[in-house]
């Protein structure tokens, strides 16, 4: 089992570091990461432009490669030949705020995983909720625990072609966390406001700011999971299909 760690941080994260060392004794670890943070960076693939990917020393002095391109850049390297070996699996993480409901489609860390799971390798990205008082370092330590246990069970029972696991991990010590939950995606409330400021130009420039986004917390998702103190475990599929329309679609008079 080969398995390749990456992440939308950048390489000197220390959620990759706790990722990567919690997949050990699993199946062979590569490391590979962008170089710099792709927050929020949807799933993109560089074509315009050559990427280069380089050596890297993780913080605790492990070897590790890191690229000028996209999370998903990362996986598509992999696969594509930049390792000598093919990858069995991708883990993404560990990312430091959780990523529930419509946040996939804007996750780096989710879309690595997906990236995974358009060629058909399992893919499960990890995220760690934030916690309610900000602190300067976040301990990834009981996420990276849980990723190890999911991970296993990948593994051992493996995965439907054309899926990914997205993980939550509430930030609770391992023994506070109350145990796990299979759930669906829930609903995401976002409150983005629109800054507008001006440079010494007196020329227009804008940041999209506002609140922390917040969640409907509702039985069965990930996000309620999460509000009662349990990792999250949703399943997702490539197929974006709105498959309850296709029939009304189907009736409209296209002509």
């Amino acid at each position: 089992m080969h398995i390749l760690v990456t992440n939308d941080d950048g390489i000197l994260s220390p959620g990759l570091l706790a990722l990567a060392k919690a997949m050990h004794g699993l199946g062979r670890v590569t490391v590979l990461a962008p170089d710099r943070n792709w927050t929020a960076s949807g799933h993109v693939k560089t074509l315009e432009r050559p990427l280069r990917v380089r050596e890297a020393v993780l913080f605790d002095g492990s070897p590790g490669l890191s690229t000028d391109g996209a999370p998903s850049d990362c996986v598509a390297l992999a696969m594509l030949g930049v390792l000598p070996d093919p990858i069995d699996m991708v883990v993404s993480g560990v990312n430091p705020g959780e990523n529930v409901g419509h946040d996939v489609t804007y996750s780096g860390t989710v879309t690595a995983a997906m990236e995974a799971a358009i060629s058909g390798l399992p893919g499960v990205a990890v995220s760690l909720q934030l916690p309610s008082t900000p602190t300067r370092m976040l301990d990834f330590s009981a996420a990276a625990q849980i990723a190890r246990r999911v991970v296993r069970q990948v593994i051992g029972s493996g995965m439907k072609a054309g899926t990914l696991l997205n993980v939550n991990v509430p930030y609770r010590p391992l023994e506070e966390i109350n145990g796990i939950r299979v759930t669906r995606q829930g609903l995401r409330i976002y409150r983005d406001e629109l800054v507008r400021r001006f440079d010494p130009r007196n020329r227009p420039y804008y940041w999209i700011g506002g609140e922390a986004p917040g969640g409907v917390v509702e039985e069965g998702t990930d996000w309620g999971a999460l509000a009662e103190g349990y990792v999250s475990v949703t399943p997702l599929q490539l197929d974006l299909t709105a498959h309850d329309q296709l029939d009304q679609l189907r009736s409209w008079k296209w002509d």
